[in-house]
């Protein structure tokens, strides 16, 4: 692939380096360094001119440290001349801000998408947004991947029999009727009520979980207030055993352990799109690599080929 150019932020190089693996091309450098008022400044330091570049970069903790870093990436591209810049967003943190659910709040979701598009992005992919409109806060393209089809290549090794997927909420329930029907289960979900961002209540489970295995998925896991909530509820629904699946496994404020030390949890499956917080190990968790995924999905973005067949 002679006229593609790859670079990576500091959020996640690893994932970057795996994505280059896959495509067999190499991981090219980017120098960070601040200035004495603290400052960010960015060099991309390969030839850009009149070649297809590549930004990898999850927003995460420090989001706002990543985002501006990104910002800048995205104008050093523009300035090198670089003939397409698309932003390779694993997790793209934002997306929570997509309504305006109280007065006088901002639209952070939509605001950080005007950025990326005003200081050069091209073209945006993205994997597993918090929310279908997300999507249409972009005036750029963009090209949507889930991990899905990660997530149900491994729950297949499991006899499935007696299992249900249940999402926590009613938003989220379609995401979790397509992974169901992949597995071939049926499907449930919570009702959800939330008060601030780390404070919910779910006060009951739509469908049948009785003495059934549950699989339940959520596209993010931060705190895991949310996820905690609705085992309090399954488990008062007498199911035989939880597992707990996300694509963005954030797992802040020491949230792995604490969902690893809930009762009648026997795994939790994330993917790489963010690093995983350094804690000590924790048996349950398992962690599945989106990078063939991202990788193939750059290879026909590059190509001109479809993406969304990606999904068939």
């Amino acid at each position: 692939m002679r006229d593609i150019a790859v670079f990576s932020g500091s959020a996640h190089p690893e994932l970057a380096e795996e994505i280059c693996s896959h495509l067999g091309v190499p991981l090219l450098p980017t120098r960070v360094s601040r200035f004495a008022n603290d400052c960010l400044e960015v060099q991309l330091q390969a030839n850009c001119r009149e070649r297809d570049v590549f930004l990898i970069q999850p927003l995460v903790p420090p989001v706002q440290e990543n985002l501006v870093e990104l910002l800048l990436m995205l104008d050093a591209a523009r300035g090198a001349s670089a003939a397409r810049t698309t932003v390779v967003l694993p997790h793209y943190a934002y997306a929570r801000s997509d309504k305006k659910d109280a007065p006088r709040i901002s639209i952070g979701g939509r605001l950080v998408a005007d950025l990326l598009s005003t200081a050069g992005a091209n073209r945006v992919l993205a994997m597993t947004l918090h929310s279908p409109q997300v999507h249409g806060f972009f005036n750029i393209p963009v090209d949507h991947l889930h991990a899905l089809r990660e997530l149900a290549d491994h729950f297949k090794q499991y006899d499935l029999t007696d299992t249900v997927v249940v999402s926590p909420d009613l938003g989220n329930a379609k995401e979790a009727a397509a992974f169901a029907r992949m597995l071939g289960t049926p499907v449930a979900a919570g009702a959800k009520q939330r008060f601030s961002d780390d404070k919910v209540k779910i006060s009951a489970v739509i469908g049948d979980v009785v003495d059934r295995d549950v699989i339940v998925l959520d596209d993010e896991i931060a705190k895991g207030s949310t996820v905690i909530e609705l085992m309090d509820h399954l488990r008062e629904l007498k199911v035989r055993s939880i597992r707990l699946a996300c694509t963005h496994g954030l797992f802040s404020s020491g949230a792995l352990q604490r969902l690893s030390d809930q009762p009648g949890v026997a795994e939790i499956v994330c993917t790489n799109t963010v690093p995983i917080p350094a804690v000590k190990r924790v048996p349950k968790l398992r962690t599945l690599s989106v990078a063939p995924a991202l990788a193939e999905a750059m290879r026909r973005i590059h190509n001109g080929e479809s993406v969304s067949a990606l999904f068939h």
